[in-house]
C-alpha cells in the first residue's frame, strides 16, 4: 500500500542525518497521499542507520495505523493536526536541530533579518505557545498540532512553511515530503544567521518590508519570476 509514498518518505526522512538535522532519532518526517487519506510516516525509536522504506507506517486522519508492523512516530497526532488543518501540505518534518530549538527554548519568533529569511518565509517564523497542564494531559501530540494551528490564525501557512514551538522545537512542512525537509535545513540556517545578527548587533532592525515583499514575491507570488520555467 502506497509502496511510492513509502519510498518518497525514507528517502526524506534519510536526508535529516544527511543535513545534519537529528541527532540519533531525534526527527521524524511524513508524507500524506490526499487523494486516499492516508500518509506515511516514520517508526518511533528506529535508528536510521536501521530504517528501511518497508518500515514507514502508514496511518489514516483518524489516528488509526492502516499498515505496519511498528509503532509510528509519537509525533504522529501533531503531523495529523496539521494535515487536517492545512489541506495544501503534502509533507510534515519535525526535528531538535539546535540553532531552531534555541529560539523554541527562548520562546521566541525567529525574526526576518534578511534576504535569506525572506526567500522562503513571509515574515518572521512564529514561536507558538507552551500547552496547559490540562491541554498536555488531554493529548500532548495532539495539542501541540492545535497550538501550531492557534499561531497561524493569521499567517498564510503555504508562506510561513515553519514554526518553533515553545521549549521544544521546530516544525516544518510544504508541498511534499521533500520540500519539508528542504524548509528544515533553511529554517535551521536562518534561525543560526539571526543569533549571529544578534550577537553582532542586540538591536538590529528586521528587514524592510519592501525588501521582504520583493526577495518572497519574486520566488512565491503570483508574478513570480525566479528560477527557471517549468523547473
Amino acid at each position: 500500500m502506497l509502496e511510492q509514498l513509502k519510498e518518497q518518505v525514507y528517502r526524506a526522512n534519510m536526508q535529516l542525518p544527511e543535513y545534519g538535522l537529528v541527532t540519533f532519532t531525534w526527527g521524524n518526517v511524513s508524507g500524506i497521499d490526499r487523494e486516499s487519506g492516508l500518509f506515511v510516516i516514520k517508526p518511533s525509536g528506529v535508528a536510521y542507520e536501521e530504517l528501511k522504506p518497508s518500515d514507514m507506517v502508514v496511518m489514516d486522519l483518524l489516528g488509526n495505523k492502516v499498515e505496519g508492523d511498528l509503532n509510528p512516530s509519537t509525533d504522529t497526532d501533531t503531523h495529523l493536526e496539521l494535515y487536517k488543518a492545512f489541506p495544501e501540505v503534502g509533507g510534515i518534518v519535525h526535528t531538535h536541530s539546535p540553532y531552531a530549538v534555541a529560539w523554541a527554548q527562548a520562546g521566541k519568533d525567529i525574526p526576518c533579518y534578511g534576504t535569506t529569511h525572506a526567500d522562503y518565509f513571509y515574515g518572521d517564523v512564529p514561536c507558538a505557545r507552551n500547552l496547559t497542564q490540562e491541554e498536555i494531559d488531554e493529548g500532548y501530540e495532539k495539542n501541540t498540532g492545535k497550538v501550531i494551528i492557534e499561531a497561524f490564525r493569521d499567517r498564510n501557512p503555504m508562506y510561513v512553511p515553519g514554526v518553533v514551538c515553545r521549549n521544544h522545537g521546530p516544525f516544518t512542512w510544504g508541498k511534499d515530503c521533500f520540500a519539508a525537509v528542504y524548509h528544515a535545513v533553511v529554517l535551521e540556517e536562518i534561525a543560526k544567521m539571526d543569533i549571529l545578527t544578534e550577537r553582532v548587533d542586540p538591536k538590529a532592525a528586521r528587514c524592510p518590508q519592501e525588501i521582504l515583499d520583493k526577495h518572497f514575491l519574486r520566488k512565491h507570488g503570483p508574478n513570480a519570476y525566479y528560477g527557471q520555467a517549468g523547473h
